[in-house]
């Protein structure tokens, strides 16, 4: 696609400062989503007697509000960014209080909720509004060291903690605290503050694991590889069954015996299908666009679009390590998808928006030209005394 440079539409400037990089690997990865998908579901739809490309079609038709809003937010400058992020962090906290209240159950968990028969996670969309407030409030504290922006990002992030530990849902806990993390000490955080906010996490940890029964089941699993891990030891055999090339796309077996084989092991099946050639795509795939975001994130003079950059694409690396490391038995059990790629409608549109907002902060920025008599009268004019 060419544009002219003397083409001042929305989308012409859209397209010759959008970075292309970006948008190609999460094309990409949106790809690799639909064609994993009707290779992963037909055995689980089949299983629970649905249509067999009953989860393929609702993926596809998740697809395009993604999509959507992920190249809409694209088109956002930095201010609308960070205005957008404002308003969903207040409408997704309310949200969170209301799943306490009237969420729907599923294992044991309050994370949706639902209106007009559409189920919501909540806390997918917190997150990418969650880091952009977040990355404002120490860009301002960088700014003006009389705001107290360090305390308010603190104070947010025991609030989201908190709604998060009460669903339970303690993945989040960990990825949303990582990632704040991350941003924190981008923003010069001190070492008094590191020390204390390490001792936090390990006496969190500690407490998880003796207060959630099911936490602590996970652990001891993958310390001693005792009790229940059938679909974690599926899916390590369906990695191995693919061996490099795979066995070949529907031939899979394994999958059929893992229960969430179109969720949060779809890793497994593309390894069994289509081989650890594959796998390493996928790796190569996310690791590109986290590199390539904290390398721009580096690079970046504006202290908000820093943090923020860089904590969206920790969010999205942290997400995919965890996935894949459970899907290689490297990591306890975790219901965690992989971005793009696992079926689930809140997860895939929350991403998109996050990539929407990475893309957005990363376009060029506009550079100002001097007119020629200006420039000149620049040139020879005398230093001031």
């Amino acid at each position: 696609m060419q544009t002219s440079r003397l083409d001042r539409s929305p989308v012409a400037v859209w397209w010759r400062t959008i970075d292309r990089w970006f948008l190609a690997a999460f094309l990409m990865l949106m790809g690799l989503g639909v064609v994993l998908s009707f290779a992963a579901s037909p055995a689980v739809a089949e299983r629970i007697g649905l249509d067999s490309f009953h989860f393929a079609t609702r993926q596809i038709v998740y697809m395009i509000p993604a999509l959507g809003a992920m190249l809409a937010v694209s088109f956002l400058t930095p201010r609308q960014v960070r205005r957008m992020a404002i308003i969903m962090l207040g409408v997704f906290l309310l949200l969170m209080v209301a799943v306490l209240f009237v969420g729907v159950e599923v294992k044991g968990a309050h994370r949706w909720v639902s209106f007009a028969g559409i189920s919501v996670q909540p806390s997918e969309f917190l997150k990418p509004a969650f880091v952009i407030v977040c990355a404002w409030l120490f860009a301002e504290k960088a700014r003006n060291p009389a705001i107290p922006g360090n305390v308010l990002a603190m104070l947010l992030l025991c609030v989201v903690v908190s709604l998060l530990v009460l669903q339970p849902d303690l993945g989040q806990t960990i990825l949303t605290t990582s990632t704040w993390g991350v941003m924190f000490f981008m923003a010069g955080m001190p070492w008094f503050w590191i020390i204390a906010i390490g001792s936090l996490a390990v006496v969190g940890a500690f407490g998880a694991y003796v207060t959630f029964d099911h936490f602590a089941g996970r652990i001891d699993r993958f310390m001693t590889g005792e009790g229940d891990s059938y679909q974690v030891d599926m899916a390590h055999d369906a990695l191995l069954n693919g061996k490099w090339l795979g066995v070949g796309p529907g031939e899979g077996l394994y999958k059929k015996m893992i229960p969430d084989s179109h969720a949060d092991f779809v890793f497994a099946v593309a390894g069994e299908e289509y081989g650890l050639i594959m796998c390493f795509l996928i790796m190569a795939l996310f690791a590109f666009v986290v590199l390539r975001g904290l390398n721009t994130a580096l690079k970046e003079q504006d202290d908000f679009t820093r943090y923020a950059v860089a904590g969206l694409v920790c969010v999205f690396g942290f997400q995919s390590i965890i996935n894949m490391g459970v899907n290689l038995q490297m990591m306890p059990a975790k219901g965690m998808t992989l971005p793009f790629i696992s079926y689930g409608g809140s997860s895939l549109i929350a991403i998109a928006i996050s990539m929407g907002m990475v893309l957005a902060l990363t376009r060029k920025k506009p550079t100002r030209r001097m007119q020629p008599g200006a420039a000149m009268l620049a040139r020879h004019a005398l230093p001031a005394e």
